[in-house]
């Protein structure tokens, strides 16, 4: 491994520790594609995951019990039925053609429901089962193309959290997805020693990154870290726009 590999990976690291310490993971979708530039996407990946189920249990340590029960209630099982469909359907779709879907949508909701008050617990919540739909939608879209943030946003942005049970709910939710992913991306042959090896020497970089995040995220207003939350969605959702239009035409 060059250095410059090295650079890139501690670069995606830190940022992505950044992210889901105090953002829910809102621009941890750039890890991958950094470290693509050296190495191949399927590396990126397999080498990301171990440490996005270190930084979860980091994240769930940093927000222990601030978390919404009922939302975990709502969105794990459904998270994780959309993780078992895309281990069980990953042949018959294509990642690129997923990004692109994910991206209009996320695109789409961000424009459509952008703060425009001081308020931001007056949006209408939806319903259970569209809930649930996304829920599963997130764990689908990690699973296959690493992109369950944009749809699982979609989610918990109506159900008026308060930005700590926001990020709280969404690193539980996360570290149920991730850990259940550990087990098919075994099968697949993309977790080995090597690889965990690689991924433990960044976890000191990855606890530093959480705990950042977790410091900038009690120092900004609640209105503030809304509207951050739906600009890193519209920008997340454009930039998987862009990587699934490039891979297609």
């Amino acid at each position: 491994m060059d250095w410059f590999l090295i650079g890139l990976i501690a670069i995606a690291v830190f940022i992505t520790g950044i992210s889901k310490g105090g953002f829910s993971g809102a621009f941890g979708i750039i890890a991958v594609p950094l470290i693509s530039l050296q190495a191949s996407p399927v590396y990126a990946a397999a080498i990301m995951l171990p440490i996005l189920c270190l930084m979860d249990i980091f994240t769930v340590q940093k927000f222990w019990q601030k978390w919404n029960k009922q939302e975990l209630i709502n969105c794990i099982p459904a998270a994780i039925a959309g993780v078992i469909l895309g281990g069980l359907t990953a042949s018959w779709f294509s990642a690129d053609w997923l990004k692109l879907l994910v991206g209009i949508i996320a695109v789409g909701f961000s424009i459509n429901s952008w703060p425009r008050h001081k308020s931001t617990s007056t949006k209408r919540p939806l319903s259970k089962f569209v809930g649930k739909c996304w829920c599963v939608l997130s764990g689908f879209t990690s699973f296959i193309a690493h992109a369950g943030g944009p749809p699982l946003s979609v989610y918990l942005l109506r159900a008026n959290l308060d930005k700590t049970q926001y990020v709280a709910s969404a690193a539980v939710i996360f570290t149920a997805i991730n850990y259940v992913k550990l087990i098919p991306y075994s099968m697949l042959g993309q977790l080995n020693t090597s690889n965990i090896l690689v991924s433990l020497c960044f976890a000191p970089l990855a606890y530093l990154g959480v705990q950042l995040g977790a410091w900038l995220h009690y120092r900004i207003s609640t209105g503030l870290f809304f509207k951050c939350m739906y600009s890193f969605l519209f920008l997340t959702g454009w930039k998987l726009i862009w990587d699934g239009t490039i891979a297609l035409f």
